[in-house]
């Protein structure tokens, strides 16, 4: 992909983020899902760690080896023709230096975006917020230097943890991990797992960033998404 073609796509995403309509991103695992999804009329599409990995024949949880995913991501990328965001997991690798590796080479394989989790790989326990915040910097100034205007997706996985925090601590801690995570270089903040409409509104109320949620079974309807101002819905 040329260039220019990759920094027109990336600002054409950053666009889809205005929070004046919910955007709607279909998961891909390959470049067959993405050509469909294309087909029936998506402006953008992302990708899943769990599918991709799983189309490359292993585990989610960084279980593939970057450069087969890397290699999946430019198919993804060429067959699609339409802004894409890659799902990296925890950015491949225990330093921020890694993840700024990663995010190079993501962005070399034509993505315009990425997701990045907070937790440990293999969806460990969450990092300290220090670290997480010092990955997703790592990851702007890789992306600044590469001249494409990636979007950063940041994760908050406090939901997937089960370590009996209560509810208004975990959502507190969370709103203060988001804001530290837009401060270091994030556009868009996805609390994974978050799907009571109520807390919810509360976090969306705290940021000044568009908050992106998953749909699926136990998470409220698109209109009342749209109503508490969630800007980017991911379909499974």
């Amino acid at each position: 992909m040329k260039l220019q073609t990759q920094i027109d796509l990336a600002r054409a995403f950053r666009r889809m983020h205005d929070r004046r309509q919910v955007l709607l991103l279909p998961n891909c695992w390959d470049a067959g899902s993405a050509r469909l999804f294309v087909r029936r009329g998506f402006a953008a599409i992302a990708t899943t760690s769990a599918g991709v990995a799983w189309s490359l024949g292993y585990g989610d949880g960084e279980r593939a080896p970057l450069a087969e995913v890397l290699a999946a991501i430019a198919r993804i990328t060429r067959a699609a023709g339409v802004p894409v965001t890659a799902d990296i997991e925890t950015g491949y690798g225990d330093a921020p230096a890694d993840v700024a590796n990663t995010v190079q080479a993501v962005i070399a394989a034509g993505a315009v975006g990425i997701n990045i989790e907070d937790g440990m790989s293999g969806h460990g326990p969450l990092r300290d917020a220090g670290d997480a915040s010092a990955r997703v910097r790592a990851a702007r100034v890789a992306a600044d230097a590469s001249g494409v205007p990636i979007v950063i997706n940041a994760r908050v996985d406090h939901w997937l943890q089960h370590d009996g925090a209560a509810p208004a601590a975990r959502l507190a801690d969370a709103i203060s991990r988001a804001k530290a995570y837009l401060a270091a270089g994030a556009d868009c903040i996805y609390p994974i797992g978050l799907a009571d409409p109520a807390a919810l509104a509360i976090f969306v109320e705290a940021l000044d960033a568009p908050v992106n949620v998953a749909a699926g079974a136990g998470m409220p309807g698109l209109d009342e998404l749209a109503r508490v101002g969630i800007a980017r819905v991911t379909t499974a």
